[in-house]
C-alpha cells in the first residue's frame, strides 16, 4: 500500500470546556464543521438473492469477484447486540521480529478452507485454525529477513486456495494455499498440512523477479492474495514509488498451479509498439518508465475466463514530463483473456496520473438489478472518490461517464491532460475542495494557522497538479477509498465503501536548489528523489500545529450506493477520537480508515478499519451503527464471516498498522452469539 502515514494527535480537554459554555451548535461552528456529509436514506430489497452465495468464505474478498458478501444470517440487526468474544488466537508474529514492529501492517483477511481458517501474519507466517475454537493446526514460517526496509511494510493481506480436479483425494497438494511473499516468493502450500508443494517451482515456491535491479531489497514486494482462476495462479507486484522515472515494469505474472510454470506476462506498461495503447504514450516514453503495478486484489470471473486488473500509477508518481500521453494502461480497471493474458478490455480512471490516484481496490464483479433484467458489472471505487460502473464483457459505463476540464498549468517539463472521467450519476463520495475559510481547529489559534496553511497552497480542486509553491490533495493519496474495497448486497442492488476524508499537500522541489537529503525511501520518509526527474518531491498531512487535520470533519465516512441508478441511498460517519484523544474522550468526527466491509444476508455491515480499536456492526439498509466490540490492537482489516457447526463467527485481524500509528498487535478475534442463545 502507499505510504499514507496519519498523526491525529491529542484532541484538547478543553474542547469539551467549550461545548459547556457556547452551546452545541456555537462549538460545532466554532470548529468548522460546515459540511455535513450524512445522507439518511434506506436501501431496500428489490430481489431475492441471487444464488452462488454460501455461508462460507473461500477467498480473499469473500469469493473471486470480490463481493464481500456471506449468505449468513443467523446474526441479525434484532440480536447483533448480544455478540460476544467466542474466542482470540495470538499468532506470535513478532518473536524474532520485534525489531520491526513499527514497520508492519496486520492486514490480513482469514479464509474459510478444509474446514480451517488460515491466514497470514505481517511476516507471511501461514497458520491454519480450528473455526470453531481457535486453536492451531499447523503453521509453516518462510523465514523472511527483517532487514529489507520494505517502502510498502511487512504485510501480507491474505493467502488463496486451490482445489485440483484431477488429483487424488488425499495425496498430498490435492488442495493448496498460494501466498505471495514480502521478498517476492509466490508459495505453494498443502492445504492439509501447511508442507511446501514440491512439485510447485523449486520444492514449493517461484521467485518472482522485477525487470529492473533494486535500489534496495524492499524496493519490490508481494502483499496482497493471489488470483486463481482454474489452474492458473496469478500476482501481481507493490513497488515503492517515486523512487525513480526507469523503475521496475508492474508486470502481472500467471502460473499454473501444479508445476509453477510460467504461462504468460502482462505489462500494463506497452513494451509493444503495436500494442493498441502504446498510443497513448508519446514517442518512446513507454521504454523511460516503470510501475502501473497490480498491488491491491485481482478479481476473476470463471464464468467468462477473464481477469480484472485495478492497475497503479507510472514513475515517478508525481510528475510526468517523462512519460507524456494519458498512460493507458496505467491507472485502469484492464480485463485480460485468463488462458493468454490477452487484453480483452481497459477503462482508464485517470489520464496522466499525477497525484498517485492508483486505482486501489479489488475490481467488484456483481450483478445490478435494472428494468426488470439482471446485468453483470465491474464496479471500481476509487481513491478520489469516485464509483465507476462498467459493463462486464466491454468496459463501456453501465452508469455515464463524462470527460470534465480540470485545472492546467504545471511545472515547466509537464504535460497534463485537459480533461478526466467523471462519473455522471454519483457524486463525488468524499470533500474535493477546501477553502480557507473551512479550515478545521480546535482553538481560533488552530483554526487560523491552517486557513493560513491553505492559503498559501494551489488549491483548484480535483486534479489540481503539484507545483513548487505547493498544491493541496483533496482526498488525499490514501483514499477516498483504498484496498479494503467495497461489499455488495445484490438483493438490494447496494454497494457498501467505507472512506477517508482528508487533505494532504504536495509539493515538487528543483532538483539544483533542493540541498536535503532524498535518499531511498523507507517506511517513515514523506520524500521522494524520483531520480532522472527535474524534481523531488514532498509530501504529508495537511495537519495544524496540534497535529489535527486541517479539513473538516467528519474525516471518515461510509456510503451505500444503488448501482441500478448511481444514487447514494446513505452516507455515515464512521470512527471517534475513542483511541487518539487524551482519556478516552470519543468524539463523533469520524476517522481515516484501513481495511474495507464485509455484509451478510442478515442485514448487516461489519467494519473494523477506523482507529479507534473496534469491529462495528451497521444496519445495510441505512447504514445506522447498532454494536460495536473492542479489540486489543487496531483493526486496519477486513473482517470476515462463516457459519461452522451451527454456529455464526465473526472474524477480523486486530494488530494494528505501523502508518496510522494505531496499537499494533498479533491478536485474531472471533466475535459468535452465545452457544446459550443458538439451543
Amino acid at each position: 500500500m502507499k505510504r499514507t502515514r496519519i498523526k491525529l494527535f491529542a484532541i484538547l480537554v478543553g474542547a469539551f470546556i467549550a461545548i459547556s459554555f457556547l452551546g452545541g451548535s456555537a462549538f460545532w461552528n466554532m470548529l468548522g464543521l460546515t459540511k455535513d456529509l450524512t445522507i439518511d436514506g434506506r436501501a431496500e430489497i428489490v430481489r431475492p438473492l441471487p444464488g452462488g452465495f454460501t455461508t462460507g468464505w473461500a477467498a480473499y474478498g469473500g469469493d473471486g469477484k470480490g463481493t464481500r458478501f456471506s449468505a449468513a444470517d443467523q446474526i441479525t440487526p434484532a440480536n447483533v447486540q448480544n455478540l460476544e468474544t467466542a474466542w482470540e488466537f495470538h499468532t506470535g508474529a513478532f518473536r524474532g521480529h520485534e525489531n520491526v514492529r513499527r514497520s508492519s501492517a496486520f492486514e490480513n483477511t482469514p479464509i474459510l478452507v478444509e474446514n480451517m481458517l488460515v491466514l497470514c501474519t505481517q511476516f507471511n507466517q501461514v497458520i491454519a485454525l480450528d473455526p470453531a475454537k481457535g486453536t492451531e493446526l499447523w503453521r509453516f514460517d518462510p523465514k523472511i529477513s527483517t532487514d529489507r526496509k520494505p517502502g510498502n511494510q511487512y504485510n501480507c493481506r491474505g493467502v488463496s486456495y486451490w482445489k485440483g480436479t484431477q488429483s487424488s483425494v488425499g495425496s498430498l497438494c490435492a488442495s493448496r494455499i498460494f501466498m505471495g511473499t514480502v521478498d517476492s516468493r509466490l508459495i505453494a502450500l498443502d492445504a492439509i498440512t501447511g508442507k511446501p508443494c514440491p512439485d510447485f517451482g523449486q520444492q514449493g515456491q517461484v521467485q518472482v523477479r522485477p525487470s529492473e535491479p533494486l535500489v534496495w531489497p524492499g524496493e519490490y514486494q508481494i502483499t496482497s492474495a493471489p488470483a486463481i482462476i482454474g489452474n492458473t495462479v496469478i500476482t501481481g507486484s507493490a513497488i515503492t514509488d517515486s523512487v525513480r522515472t526507469k523503475a521496475p515494469l508492474g508486470t502481472v505474472h500467471a502460473y499454473d498451479t501444479r508445476t509453477g510454470a510460467l504461462k504468460w506476462e502482462f505489462n500494463p506498461i506497452p513494451q509493444d509498439p503495436n500494442d493498441p495503447a502504446a498510443d497513448n504514450w508519446a514517442g518512446n516514453s513507454a521504454r523511460g518508465t516503470g510501475h502501473a503495478n497490480i498491488w491491491s486484489t485481482i478479481s476473476v470471473d470463471e464464468e467468462r475466463g477473464m481477469v480484472f486488473l485495478p492497475t497503479s500509477s507510472p514513475s515517478p508518481d508525481y510528475y510526468g514530463g517523462n512519460r507524456v500521453g494519458d498512460n493507458r494502461y496505467a491507472n485502469s480497471v484492464v480485463a485480460l483473456n485468463a488462458e493468454t493474458g490477452k487484453v480483452i478490455w481497459q477503462f482508464q480512471t485517470v489520464h496522466h496520473d499525477l497525484w498517485d490516484f492508483d486505482v486501489p481496490a479489488q475490481p467488484g464483479l456483481y450483478q445490478v438489478w435494472r428494468g426488470g433484467k439482471a446485468h453483470d458489472v465491474v464496479a471500481q471505487v476509487t481513491k478520489t472518490g469516485m464509483v465507476f460502473v462498467l459493463d462486464r464483457d466491454t468496459g463501456k459505463p453501465f452508469l455515464p461517464v463524462e470527460e470534465r476540464p480540470v485545472p492546467q498549468g504545471g511545472v515547466p517539463g509537464e504535460v497534463l491532460s485537459p480533461t478526466q472521467p467523471f462519473p455522471v450519476n454519483t457524486p463525488l463520495l468524499v470533500n474535493d475542495r477546501l477553502n480557507p475559510a473551512d479550515a478545521f481547529g480546535i482553538t481560533l489559534w488552530d483554526k487560523l494557522a491552517c486557513s493560513n496553511k491553505i492559503k498559501n497552497l494551489r488549491g483548484d480542486g480535483l486534479f489540481t497538479p503539484s507545483t513548487v509553491k505547493g498544491t493541496l490533495a483533496y482526498p488525499f493519496y490514501g483514499g477516498g477509498a483504498n484496498w479494503g474495497s467495497a461489499a455488495y448486497d445484490a438483493s438490494r442492488n447496494l454497494m457498501v465503501v467505507n472512506l477517508s476524508n482528508v487533505a494532504s499537500f504536495s509539493r515538487l522541489n528543483v532538483k539544483e536548489l533542493d540541498r536535503r537529503k532524498t535518499g531511498p525511501i523507507t517506511d517513515r520518509a514523506e520524500a521522494a528523489p524520483m531520480e532522472g526527474a527535474p524534481y523531488t518531491m514532498s509530501r504529508g498531512m495537511l495537519a495544524s500545529p496540534l497535529g489535527l487535520p486541517c479539513s473538516p470533519p467528519p474525516w471518515g465516512v461510509m456510503a451505500g450506493v444503488d448501482l441500478s441508478t448511481g444514487k447514494i441511498v446513505w452516507r455515515r460517519t464512521i470512527g471517534t477520537t475513542r483511541d487518539l484523544a487524551p482519556a478516552g474522550i470519543a468524539l463523533p468526527f469520524g476517522t481515516p480508515n484501513v481495511g474495507g466491509p464485509a455484509i451478510t444476508r442478515g442485514g448487516l455491515i461489519f467494519l473494523g478499519a477506523t482507529l479507534d480499536n473496534y469491529l462495528r456492526a451497521f444496519d445495510v439498509s441505512n447504514g445506522r451503527e447498532l454494536w460495536k466490540g473492542r479489540l486489543p490492537a487496531g483493526g486496519q482489516a477486513t473482517p470476515m464471516t462463516y457459519i461452522y457447526h451451527g454456529r455464526q463467527y465473526v472474524v477480523i485481524a486486530a494488530g494494528g498498522h505501523a502508518f496510522t500509528g494505531t496499537k499494533t498487535g498479533d491478536s485474531v478475534m472471533a466475535f459468535a452469539l452465545p452457544v446459550r442463545s443458538l439451543k
